[in-house]
């Protein structure tokens, strides 16, 4: 099998998550022969080492049975154990998994985090689920992965359609099987279970950490700078909510269904009331345009935070921002990258700018460890530090290869992996 002849579970080519595991295979390849490594060393970090397919039975609340497939990859534990997030998503793949697993890696080695990336995923409806077929299914799902996972071996946490509630019952079941109180088997818990302050910000916060240091790059001052995020879930309405406070004007905002611009600014706060559990909120407002229509408005700062594949050859050269700073994973195509470089725009990849999220998933992990826990602004703070590093150490790297942000971030990110496989003698 080519590195190109990637298959879902069910035998069929998806060509966009296909997309999504070949543009990281090639970018890793390239970081890697950049930094002098040879081709075993890709050949060991061009997929997951580990790659578990789970079936999970769950009773249904009309008294029928149902069976859920699943997932877990778990990319390369040299470094650590492994970490990354459980979806819940009805057209989730294998494929886009085992990409999303050495994105993992990626934001680890970019954070100096002593983990390697995970991720898992079920394949569901979460809106059309009951809490309590959710909850038999998140218990089930642990119940297919218990031996595979665990505090010292590959440590869940929230992600897309995913959230503390079915993180604290994943934790509950965990701690059954174990017999034993296992806080640290999972991150972004309730606080009373162990949960960490400033984790569910987390991912929005370390965007707007990024968005700042490269508006500090292009001279722009963030207060009355426009910026438009597309996308309003959790992480793109927190980045708006702080653009907002910081004094930017938000142009423009979207969701699934459509997207509103305004070139005077939006009432954030007005939206934030108003969207639902699923960041939906374009509904309820007539003249809205599509998002597409919206990538392409005039701004200082775009923030894709939707899903991947969102600027592509197709419409880089109509983008018309100063800065691209990705919330989502893999919203901007290699090919993309390529044009919105050479045109001048700052562009700061998905694995810099979303690696808030797993730097305090990390944090959790700490404290939940050591058994004492620290304020959001004690959070606050270690998360800025770390990132902050991380942006300034890429962006140099960039300037001193004559690559782009995210080749340099590949790099860095990498590194780490890279390293600590050669000295365990695996290449």
């Amino acid at each position: 099998m080519g590195i190109y002849d990637v298959t879902n579970s069910g035998g069929e080519k998806d060509t966009e998550k296909l997309n999504l595991l070949t543009s990281t295979q090639i970018v890793i390849h390239d970081a890697l022969k950049k930094m002098g490594y040879n081709e075993e060393m890709y050949e060991l970090l061009k997929e997951p080492l580990r790659m578990s397919y789970v079936r999970i039975p769950v009773r249904m609340d009309d008294g029928s049975t149902k069976i859920f497939n699943g997932f877990r990859a778990q990319h390369n534990d040299a470094v650590g154990p492994t970490m990354g997030g459980v979806r819940f998503h009805p057209q989730v793949t294998a494929t886009e998994v085992k990409a999303l697993s050495m994105w993992m890696s990626l934001k680890c080695g970019i954070a100096d985090i002593p983990f390697g990336g995970g991720k898992g995923a079920i394949l569901c409806n979460p809106r059309t689920m009951s809490f309590g077929e959710l909850e038999r299914l998140s218990r089930g799902f642990v119940r297919a992965i218990s031996q595979i996972v665990g505090p010292t071996k590959d440590i869940p946490a929230p992600d897309m359609y995913t959230n503390s509630q079915i993180m604290a019952w994943m934790m509950d079941e965990y701690s059954r099987l174990r017999q034993y109180g296992s806080s640290g088997f999972i991150t972004g818990k309730p606080l009373v279970l162990g949960g960490s302050e400033g984790r569910e910000k987390a991912g929005a916060k370390g965007v707007t950490i990024c968005i700042e240091e490269a508006a500090k790059k292009r001279g722009i001052n963030l207060k009355g700078a426009r910026v438009i995020v597309q996308g309003f879930g959790n992480a793109g309405s927190y980045v708006a909510k702080f653009m907002h406070d910081a004094g930017a004007i938000v142009v423009g905002v979207s969701d699934v269904y459509g997207a509103l611009y305004n070139p005077d600014g939006l009432n954030i706060n007005y939206l934030l009331d108003r969207r639902d559990s699923f960041g939906t909120v374009t509904t309820l407002f007539e003249g809205t345009i599509t998002n597409r229509e919206l990538l392409e408005q005039e701004c200082d700062v775009l923030v894709p935070a939707a899903i991947s594949n969102q600027i592509t050859e197709k419409n880089a050269h109509n983008i018309r921002a100063r800065i691209v700073v990705e919330a989502a994973n893999g919203p901007t195509s290699l090919e993309a990258t390529k044009i919105l470089t050479e045109r001048g725009i700052l562009l700061v990849p998905d694995v810099l700018a979303g690696a808030g999220g797993v730097t305090v998933s990390y944090f959790e992990w700490v404290q939940n460890k050591q058994g004492f826990y620290w304020s959001e602004e004690e959070v606050d703070v270690k998360l800025r530090n770390k990132l902050v590093k991380s942006f300034h150490d890429i962006y140099q790297l960039a300037q001193d290869h004559n690559v782009n942000m995210r080749l340099a971030a590949y790099m860095i990110g990498v590194r780490k992996i890279a390293e600590a496989s050669l000295f365990r003698g695996w290449v």
